[in-house]
């Protein structure tokens, strides 16, 4: 009987998400990402999930008072409801033009680093985060040319998870799915010079100990350990989100990762390396973080 409901559940959320993206896609993109930032702004104050950011911003900067997280919190759900309202868009969204690269809702001055990566016949790790609309570091690959695979954790849901694979699987290059065999899948990606692209900033039980925000935790230490086998560039792409509903896709690197005496790449001091990176940017633009996810455990 509860595997019944639960079944009859998921189908009823599949259904429930296919409807609300057809109903964003009728919008335009500026209207459909105002929408759902405005409901997330109000609904998700009033979710347990809140109290998840609360705590998490607390631990993160101690020294700012309540109406400080608050407020930084109110920003992370409206940029969390623009992901979602953008999502259906990103086909429009994704406008940039070379030639003219001030002028449309994607704006990059590190056009110069894709290409280089693009060019030098290489494979590359490229390492993103939570940060205002991250589904765009796997477009901007793309976009420049460069043979790419991303990484991406699949729904659970499997009617949500058709829709979310629809979308991205034109845009993004190879999808290499987070499961058993992924690990032989992202190393095939390499060997055959693709640019392979990851999240690596949430909790991953399986990881490695660094610091973030002052606080032991566990982080996936994939990035590492390809760099360590394929000794390939490694890359960080984010996005920043500007007022004017555009978006700032700023990379960074070729980092050298710190070595061990042998001369081969220290896995945990480069997945630390990695993580003060994107302490750095979650620093600069706090309320573009995704504070919602249980980092520290």
């Amino acid at each position: 009987m509860r595997r019944q409901l639960a079944l009859y559940g998921e189908r009823i959320l599949g259904r429930a998400v296919k409807w609300i993206f057809g109903l964003l896609r009728r919008a335009n993109p500026d209207r459909s990402a105002d929408f759902c930032g405005a409901v997330a702004r109000r609904i998700g104050p009033w979710t347990p999930t809140h109290r998840i950011g609360q705590a998490n911003l607390r631990a993160a900067f101690p020294d700012k008072d309540a109406i400080w997280i608050e407020a930084t919190l109110r920003d992370a759900w409206d940029n969390l409801g623009r992901v979602v309202g953008e999502y259906v868009h990103m086909a429009r969204i994704w406008d940039f033009d070379p030639a003219h690269p001030n002028n449309g809702r994607i704006l990059t001055d590190d056009a110069a680093m894709f290409e280089q990566l693009r060019d030098d016949g290489k494979p590359a790790l490229c390492f993103a985060s939570h940060l205002a609309n991250w589904e765009l570091p796997a477009i901007a690959a793309a976009a420049h040319g460069l043979p790419s695979a991303v990484v991406y954790r699949m729904p659970n849901n499997k009617a949500v998870a058709r829709e979310i694979t629809r979308i991205r699987a034109p845009l993004m290059g190879r999808l290499i799915r987070t499961r058993a065999q992924a690990a032989l899948e992202m190393a095939a990606a390499l060997d055959r010079g693709e640019h392979l692209g990851m999240l690596v900033d949430q909790h991953f039980s399986r990881g490695v100990d660094v610091v973030f925000f002052g606080r032991r935790c566990k982080a996936n230490p994939s990035i590492a350990r390809l760099a360590r086998r394929f000794d390939c560039p490694v890359v960080g792409v984010r996005v920043v989100r500007l007022p004017d509903r555009r978006f700032r896709i700023m990379a960074e690197g070729p980092f050298e990762l710190p070595r061990d005496a042998a001369g081969q790449i220290d896995i945990q001091a480069a997945t630390q390396a990695i993580t003060d990176t994107i302490e750095r940017w979650v620093r600069e633009n706090p309320g573009q973080y995704l504070w919602f996810h249980r980092r520290w455990r």
